[in-house]
């Protein structure tokens, strides 16, 4: 492989101007295939093979036009104190608030009057308008929503507060300004790194190019394959941290192979051949984490998974084609300063200078940078530093015992929004299991003789009366054949409590013995049964996803490494950081440390696809550093240093651009926190905090820890398994003998002073 990327990167750079030009022809592309896509048709959340979902489908076939997956809204009233709804000025304001729901747009099926429907609380103080759409949220068009706030116009004027929750308001979420200010902070750190304009701009414009294709396939597809927005914000948030990562090293190779002398195209080819495969691998293993959750079976989260996965390979191919061709472009100005000095100075300068850097690392005992000195303190010491590095991930992940789940309602929106000022306006006047009524659909069609579904339905309703935490169950409605009905239960008990959950549970099994007397099987969905369903169905898939993703990607990094313990090290250190990023998570988002740091408004359940999402894609950016750090320690034990000498060389030369790509990944994670969306927020911070767990505490500190107790055994591999695994020379070993024995761009081992004239007289 690392002869492939070789000739790969050298023909880059040659041929600069072709492969500049198509990666600007395939932006082009996607970005008029963006601007002529049409809207998405749908942003449903379905969860295929649960009970909620086959409530959800039944109601669609047995109540047709009823749109079970239609966007709904509540308009919400309250008389100001002293005064009721009842009182004709209030009563008149409300009507015409409803008159005006029912003429603002063609999309609206139906407007359910408070006062017929009897939507009224018990103090009188508060009503309720319930809107039904013919379409989804994301189907609404500007004008179905202005027509949905102005009607709340009517009811402000005549005194009344008046707010409008429900998922018809829903919005793709803005990030805000933290996202600028992620990426600010990266390109201050690459040209800290580089300390060159050019050298630093390159990781940033190239991942900027791979983002804007990778986003703009996605919007030009949302409307064919129902791509969600979020889809591609999470597309955006990992397309920029690897796209920097991955660009990052290759730069950062390609550096030093100049300043040991080689001409610019040669050290172009050996960057990509040498940091360019770890490159490849580093991808690999964050594609198959992502790919991985189609195991999961949740329409959603496969799609997010595929769409950050494409992102992914586009970083993963313009790191290797598109900068070396702008490193050609670039010139000397993408070098060190000294490399530029000695371009000046000519021959004699560039001999100099290479002579110098060898010179520095010879010293490097007199002189060694951080990496060196760090990776020599844990040798010194690996038992202490593997001890304080796992007690403390240990006691960060101590919140994860605690760990709710739950799915994001209105109660979850920042508090100065309409939605969570009308859930808290419904929780006051109802009570608060009403912003997470439970809906029931009893199925009388296969009910036994003489049996019907009246009489299954009555003997549900009233059962289901008589459980704990139930505070009403509606008459039960049935469709035009009479054999299914709809009923609604409210708990007593708001929609993420467990208490509420754990009525979902008693419905079932209560309902389970109806069915088998009555033949008439009862469904339950809404929003806490949909949440128990998925955490049900997330719980199931945990297991075989996990055993599907570190299984790849052990395999995978057992043919890097060449070694058996060194892949199960990269594992056990994962499970060490991302169970401690799930209890910051818990930590912040449930238990309200910290918050208003955060800016998290409202504590509550953590999203229920945190964690297997957390799983995969932190798995996959755990994998990244470990290829790009232990890779350089695996090369230097190859050409024949001792362990622990290793580990110092690894570090020496990979510590600095390691650190510096985790802040990037960091700060550009930390950005999406400023969302508007309470999971995108939740996302951003999860996957910010657990990058800085791995790459700081784990492959900083236990990796060299590990390492230094295994000795010499780190690198062991059975001979029978070194016959069955390819060698794909990821070291470059290979490509280093095929360049000796040509005598190809040897540097100064092979007369760097030709090479030296040659570069010179170039720049």
């Amino acid at each position: 492989m690392a002869t492939f990327l070789y000739k790969l990167g050298r023909f880059a750079f040659r041929r600069r101007r072709f492969v500049a030009l198509i990666w600007v022809a395939l932006l082009a592309v996607a970005g008029v295939g963006a601007a002529t896509a049409a809207s998405p048709a749908a942003d449903s959340f379905s969860i295929p093979g649960t009970e909620a979902q086959r409530a959800f489908d039944l109601l669609d076939q047995r109540f047709p036009g009823t749109n079970a997956d239609g966007a709904t809204a509540r308009v919400v009233f309250r008389a100001p104190a002293g005064e009721s709804m009842k009182d004709p000025a209030n009563k008149a304001a409300v009507e015409r608030t409803v008159h005006a729901l029912q003429s603002g747009s063609s999309q609206v099926d139906r407007v359910a009057d408070p006062y017929t429907a009897k939507a009224l609380s018990k103090d009188g103080r508060t009503a309720y308008a319930q809107v039904s759409y013919k379409v989804t949220g994301f189907e609404l068009s500007d004008a179905s929503k202005d027509a949905l706030e102005d009607a709340a116009k009517d009811g402000r004027d005549a005194g009344l507060k008046v707010e409008t929750g429900g998922n018809a308001l829903q919005a793709i979420p803005e990030t805000g300004a933290t996202e600028v200010i992620g990426i600010a902070i990266s390109a201050v750190v690459l040209v800290i790194t580089f300390g060159a304009l050019i050298a630093a701009g390159l990781p940033l414009l190239t991942a900027l190019i791979g983002v804007g294709i990778g986003v703009s396939t996605i919007t030009a597809l949302s409307s064919t394959l129902d791509l969600s927005s979020t889809t591609s914000t999470l597309a955006t948030m990992i397309g920029l941290a690897v796209g920097i990562d991955y660009a990052l090293f290759i730069v950062s190779r390609y550096r030093a192979e100049v300043t040991e002398g080689r001409e610019r195209e040669e050290a172009a080819g050996r960057a990509v051949g040498t940091a360019g495969s770890a490159v490849v691998f580093a991808g690999l293993t964050v594609v198959i984490a992502l790919v991985g959750l189609t195991v999961v079976n949740i329409p959603m989260l496969t799609k997010m998974g595929l769409a950050a996965a494409g992102t992914v390979v586009i970083a993963v191919l313009i790191a290797l084609t598109l900068i070396p061709a702008l490193l050609g472009f670039a010139g000397a100005r993408a070098l060190p300063r000294r490399a530029r000095k000695a371009g000046k100075a000519g021959k004699e300068g560039v001999a100099v200078a290479a002579g110098e850097a060898h010179g520095r690392d010879a010293a490097a005992g007199e002189r060694p940078n951080m990496g060196t000195r760090w990776a020599r303190f844990v040798l010194r010491r690996p038992v202490a530093v593997l001890l304080t590095a796992v007690i403390g991930l240990g006691v960060v992940a101590i919140p994860a015992t605690s760990l709710e789940l739950g799915l994001p309602d209105d109660g979850s929106q920042p508090t100065d929004t309409t939605q969570r000022k009308a859930y808290d306006l419904l929780s006051d006047g109802f009570g608060p299991g009403f912003n997470g009524p439970l809906m029931l659909v009893v199925d009388g069609r296969d009910a036994h003789a003489g049996q019907s579904a009246k009489s299954a339905a009555a003997r549900v309703a009233k059962e289901v009366r008589g459980l704990d935490d139930v505070a009403v169950v509606t008459p039960p409605t049935f469709n035009k054949a009479g054999d299914t009905a709809m009923l609604n239960v409210v708990p007593k008990s708001k929609p993420s409590s467990v208490e509420t959950e754990d009525l979902v549970h008693d419905i079932r099994s209560t309902t389970h013995g109806i069915a088998q007397d009555t033949g008439a099987n009862t469904l339950v969905t809404g929003t806490t049964a949909m949440n128990v369903d998925v955490s049900q169905k997330l719980n199931d898939a945990l297991v075989p996803y996990l055993a599907l993703v570190v299984g790849l990607a052990f395999l995978l990094l057992m043919v890097v490494f060449r070694s058996v313990l060194v892949p199960l090290k990269a594992a056990l250190g994962f499970l060490l950081s991302v169970v401690a990023a799930l209890g910051a998570v818990v930590a912040v988002f449930q238990w309200g440390w910290l918050s208003s740091v955060f800016g998290v408004e409202q504590t509550g359940p953590i999203m229920s696809m945190m964690p297997i999402f957390m799983v995969g894609v932190v798995f996959g950016l755990a994998m990244d550093y470990e290829v790009f750090l232990v890779t350089r320690m695996r090369e230097a034990f190859v050409h024949g240093e001792r362990p622990g000498e290793a580990v110092v060389t690894g570090f020496r030369h990979g510590a600095r651009v390691v650190t510096a790509a985790a802040v990037i990944m960091i700060s550009v994670f930390a950005g999406f926190i400023g969302s508007s969306d309470s999971m995108i927020k939740m996302i951003g911070f999860g996957l910010a905090i657990a990058v800085f767990f791995d790459a700081f505490l784990v492959r900083m500190a236990v990796v060299p820890a590990v390492l230094a107790l295994l000795g010499r055994s780190a690198w062991w591999l059975p001979r029978w398994l070194q016959k069955l695994l390819p060698n794909v020379d990821v070291e470059g070993e290979g490509l280093r003998t095929q360049l000796t024995g040509a005598g190809a761009g040897t540097g100064t081992a092979d007369g760097p002073d030709a090479s030296a004239a040659r570069e010179a007289a170039r720049v």
